[in-house]
């Protein structure tokens, strides 16, 4: 005889005091609040018994009766996502609980049921999540949570950091962690007495705490999904999708034209020496160096900016024969601005690279901003992309590499006729 299907409860958290976002749950999309859109979203799912918004709001509450959907308070002192859901299985009865965030209006209903499925069909499986492919690039970046899995597809780690760690160049199969997850009414039961270890404190990821109590989740692999919305940039792109207009494009290193490089801990790994007269002594990759006279050989600008001034640093720019320069910069924002009109060259077609706090105004100035590989997790959260190597290591150069590959330049780079080109104006 066939086993009984669970009954299946999808519950959408929604905290309106979001950090970057305030009020997100009811920001507007194409008419209706977004947690609407992602409400309307989990009814379409199949074999659902049960769909709920659990909010700590009233305004959220009241927005979800206005459209004709069902919600439950909970406490606005819970620490985390599954906390809040630990909460609402007291008022919602079911076999399994699908946590989907209320920030996901483009969630296709098709990737919850295949969760969902795989929760019905395997009930040794005591926690479900989602993933998809990604590339090397997106790999990079902290705010993107990678997975590896097992054989049977349990997950084996899920970092902040890219993993595998890809020791072999040519290694290219990065899975994506999508943050939705099914639990099994026990695991929930039990989740808030379970001790919080290192690597969940030091990650920033509450499914680490599972899996060091010795828990399975089950990652089922899905096509790439849409943009969520956590900033106002997200919002926009997603109102773009939701109302037709298509997915905004965004900057690209084929379209770059400009980079703006900070000095202390991108050309240099960040050390400052002093000599017996109190000159200031810097080290330079030279590969750095040989990456700026490509970049300028082949039609894209380089600019150096930097909040330090010293003889060194400007001898250092004259001789790679570099024109567009700030030094003792304080204000980075209008610095960028300034060599962008320099320039004759747009935000989107700029790209910024930094290491530290001080560059976040030059971030903002850019279509992209790269950090390096040592830089703080706050500053590669705020960066567009990461690279992966270290400042004063050739971070610039991996840069430079990887723009000229996208202008179809690569040639200069590995082969002994594109490099004849431009080897006569070449300086390390």
């Amino acid at each position: 005889m066939a086993s009984e299907q669970p009954r299946i409860a999808i519950v959408i958290p929604a905290r309106y005091g979001s950090t970057r976002l305030p009020g997100k749950p009811l920001a507007d999309i194409a008419g209706k609040p977004m947690i609407q859109h992602v409400y309307e979203r989990a009814l379409e799912v199949a074999g659902v018994s049960t769909v709920v918004v659990a909010t700590d709001d009233q305004r959220v509450a009241d927005a979800v009766t206005q459209f004709g959907g069902k919600f439950v308070m909970t406490s606005a002192d819970h620490p985390s996502g599954t906390d809040r859901l630990a909460e609402v299985m007291q008022h919602v009865d079911a076999d399994v609980y699908i946590n989907l965030q209320g920030d996901e209006p483009l969630v296709r209903p098709g990737d919850i049921e295949t969760l969902a499925a795989g929760m019905a069909s395997d009930v040794s499986v005591q926690i479900g999540t989602l993933c998809h492919a990604i590339d090397g690039q997106e790999a990079n970046n902290p705010n993107t949570v990678k997975v590896v899995l097992a054989a049977n597809g349990n997950a084996l780690y899920f970092s902040r950091s890219p993993i595998p760690y890809p020791r072999d160049a040519q290694f290219a199969q990065f899975l994506k962690h999508v943050g939705v997850y099914a639990y099994r009414r026990q695991v929930l039961a039990e989740y808030s007495s379970l001790e919080q270890p290192m690597m969940e404190g030091a990650e920033k990821l509450e499914q680490l705490r599972l899996m060091y109590a010795g828990y399975r989740i089950r990652a089922y692999q899905v096509e790439p999904t849409g943009p969520g919305v956590d900033t106002p940039e997200c919002l926009e792109e997603v109102r773009a999708i939701i109302s037709g207009l298509g997915r905004p494009a965004k900057p690209s290193l084929a379209d770059i034209r400009l980079v703006i490089t900070d000095v202390d801990g991108v050309l240099t790994d960040g050390g400052i020496f002093y000599d017996g007269s109190g000159e200031c002594l810097k080290r330079f990759h030279v590969r750095d160096g040989m990456g700026m006279r490509m970049l300028e050989e082949n039609g894209v600008r380089v600019a150096v900016l930097s909040g330090r001034d010293s003889a060194t640093l400007r001898k250092r720019v004259a001789d790679l024969g570099i024109e567009l320069c700030q030094f003792g910069v304080k204000d980075k924002l209008a610095a960028c601005e300034s060599l962008i009109a320099q320039a004759g060259v747009t935000a989107a077609q700029t790209v910024c690279i930094g290491d530290d706090s001080i560059d976040l105004p030059a971030f903002a100035a850019c279509g992209m901003s790269y950090a390096v590989a040592d830089a703080p997790s706050y500053v590669k959260a705020a960066s567009t992309n990461v690279l992966a190597t270290a400042g004063g290591h050739g971070a610039f150069r991996e840069l430079a590499d990887a723009i000229l590959t996208a202008q179809g330049k690569a040639s200069v780079l590995s082969t002994a006729s594109g490099y004849a080109k431009v080897m006569a104006k070449m300086a390390q």
